[in-house]
C-alpha cells in the first residue's frame, strides 16, 4: 500500500496520521466496511455504503458524506493497483476528550487498501463459549469495537481453524467473527435471521437472494447435525466448512454448497 486517504486527501502510507485522541482509538467509537476490490473495481460498493450509513445512524455518528467516501475509494484504488485487494473504510467519532463523551471536531474518515489472496474453497471452524448479545446497542452494526472478535479468532487459530462461530444469549446460532453462516438441513439451505444479532452481511444478502435460502431461527447445536455448512463474507465469498470443532464434514463442499458457490460466482461476475 503506497497511499491512503485521511480526512480529505491522499497521504503516503508511512506518514499518514490520525490523532492519538481519536475516539475510534480511545474507546472504539467507530464503524467500518471491508470491500473486495478486483483489478481496481470495488465489488458491491453501494450496498456497503448503505450499511456504513446505517451503522453511523445506529452509533449516533453524523451521516458520512458518501460522495467523499466514493472519491476516497476511487483515489485509493487508483493509487494502489493490485489484482485483489481489501478496501477498508473506517469512520470514527474523531478527536474527542478522554472518556465516552464525543468532541465537536467532527468525524475521522480513513480509506486504505491492502493486498489479499483468494481464500481456499473449504475451511475449518470452531464454536466459542462467548456469546453475541442480540439485544445490545451494537447488535447488527459494523463497529470498530472488535476486541471480542480478536479473542475468538485467536481461539480458532489455536485449533487450526480460520473462523470462530458464536451463539447468542438465547443459545441460537448467530454468526462468525467476520462472516455469516449457512447450514443445509434435509437439502434445504438456512441462515440465522438478523434478529439473532448477526451482521446484515452484504454477501449474506446476495446469497439469500440468489439461492432462495431461508432465514431460520436455529439452535447452536444445529452445527452438530447439519449436512453441510458454509460461510459467507466479503473476502470469503461462499466458503465450505469441512470441519466444525471435532466434527468432520467429508466431501465438502457438498452439493448444495457447491451450487451456491457456482451461483454466487456467476452472478457476482455480472455485477
Amino acid at each position: 500500500m503506497k497511499k491512503l486517504w485521511v480526512n480529505g486527501g491522499l497521504h503516503d502510507a508511512e506518514t499518514a496520521r490520525v490523532s492519538v485522541l481519536d475516539h475510534g482509538l480511545t474507546v472504539g467509537d467507530g464503524i467500518f466496511e471491508t470491500i473486495k476490490a478486483v483489478d481496481g473495481r470495488p465489488f458491491a460498493l453501494e450496498p456497503h455504503l448503505d450499511r456504513l450509513t446505517r451503522s453511523a445512524r445506529g452509533l449516533g455518528l453524523p451521516a458520512p458524506d458518501l460522495d467523499e467516501v466514493r472519491r476516497a475509494c476511487a483515489a485509493v484504488l487508483d493509487a494502489n493497483p493490485m489484482p485483489l485487494g481489501r478496501l477498508r473504510i473506517t469512520y470514527t467519532g474523531g478527536l474527542s476528550p478522554l472518556g465516552s463523551d464525543r468532541g465537536d471536531a467532527g468525524p475521522t474518515l480513513v480509506v486504505a487498501l491492502g493486498e489479499t489472496s483468494r481464500r481456499p474453497d473449504t475451511t475449518a471452524v470452531v464454536t466459542v463459549p462467548w456469546t453475541r448479545n442480540e439485544r445490545g446497542a451494537l447488535a447488527g452494526l459494523k463497529s470498530t469495537s472488535y476486541a471480542e472478535n480478536v479473542v475468538a479468532l485467536a481461539r480458532a487459530h489455536e485449533q487450526d481453524a480460520s473462523e470462530a462461530l458464536f451463539g447468542n444469549t438465547a443459545g441460537r446460532l448467530c454468526e462468525g467473527t467476520g462472516s455469516n453462516v449457512f447450514v443445509v438441513l434435509d437439502g434445504q439451505l438456512h441462515t440465522p435471521p438478523l434478529a439473532s444479532g448477526c451482521l446484515a452481511g452484504i454477501t449474506r444478502a446476495l446469497t439469500v437472494e440468489w439461492t432462495g435460502a431461508h432465514e431460520t431461527d436455529l439452535p447452536l447445536d444445529v452445527l452438530e447435525r447439519a449436512d453441510e455448512i458454509f460461510l459467507t463474507s466479503t473476502l470469503r465469498d461462499v466458503q465450505a466448512v469441512h470441519r466444525v470443532d471435532g466434527r468432520e464434514l467429508p466431501g465438502a463442499p457438498g452439493p448444495v454448497t457447491a451450487k451456491a458457490m457456482r451461483i454466487f460466482a456467476e452472478r457476482a461476475a455480472q455485477m
